[in-house]
């Protein structure tokens, strides 16, 4: 079960390239049920996503690189590309997404909780602006639709 939290932010983090970070590229087999194909650094993974928008099951599975490859070039829609930080805040990390491409200049930041009520409970960092967790829009896989 993924819980997860997303916001839009006025101003990006100070030192930002001090964090860890790295470039993901991502396609969409299908948007419902979405199913994606991801290349993060150098781990290749399928992921599987049931519907919802705080909370939904998903499933992720390792591909090889040449897999990766075959099923990317099956993506429906516009290829995401994005590069990733991930900032410490308290007991949670920050995924960080600063969108290239047709995408660019959107920049928002995704947390990750254990349960429902750690999500309604949270509250970010000065720099973070709307919350946007309701909105399909910003899911990814509509993001694709070109």
């Amino acid at each position: 079960m993924e819980i997860e939290r997303k916001f839009l932010i006025k101003q990006l983090p100070e030192e930002l390239s001090s964090y860890d970070h790295y470039h993901i590229t991502q396609g969409y087999l299908s948007t419902d049920p979405v199913v994606r194909v991801r290349e993060e650094g150098e781990d290749f993974v399928l992921t599987y996503k049931g519907k919802g928008l705080l909370a939904r099951e998903e499933v992720n599975l390792p591909l090889t690189k040449e897999s990766f490859r075959h099923l990317i070039q099956k993506a429906d829609g516009r290829i995401i590309e994005k590069t990733r930080y991930r900032i410490p805040h308290g007991n949670y990390t920050i995924e960080l997404d600063v969108f290239e491409g047709e995408l660019a200049p959107l920049i928002m930041a995704e947390v990750e909780f254990p349960s429902v009520e750690e999500a309604n409970s949270y509250v970010g960092p000065a720099w973070f602006d709307k919350d946007v967790t309701n909105d399909p829009a910003y899911h990814n896989s509509n993001m694709s639709k070109a």
